[in-house]
């Protein structure tokens, strides 16, 4: 369990640390980097394990997810293409 709740500390992350979490909104447990990244960002630190690694709760996983597909919902279809021109 983190020390810090995620989802009151999203806007204090680096935009590196909250991409990261959005390409793996799966992850229960968080490598030792991202951990760092974290507790550097947020002055708090996290219960790690002695590989600096920090498991994080349902409710920030669940926090994470919900993130993930608002994100998803908001990129635009790569197969669609938009032409514009001009009728006679």
């Amino acid at each position: 369990m983190t020390d810090i709740s995620i989802r009151d500390q999203w806007d204090r992350l680096p935009a590196p640390v909250t991409q990261w979490l959005l390409a793996n909104p799966g992850c229960m447990i968080l490598p030792r980097t991202i951990s760092a990244e974290i507790s550097a960002a947020t002055d708090q630190g996290t219960n790690g394990d002695p590989h600096g690694e920090t498991a994080l709760s349902q409710e920030d996983v669940d926090f994470i997810q919900m993130k993930s597909h608002e994100a998803e919902a908001g990129l635009a279809d790569p197969d669609h293409k938009f032409f514009d021109s001009v009728q006679p």
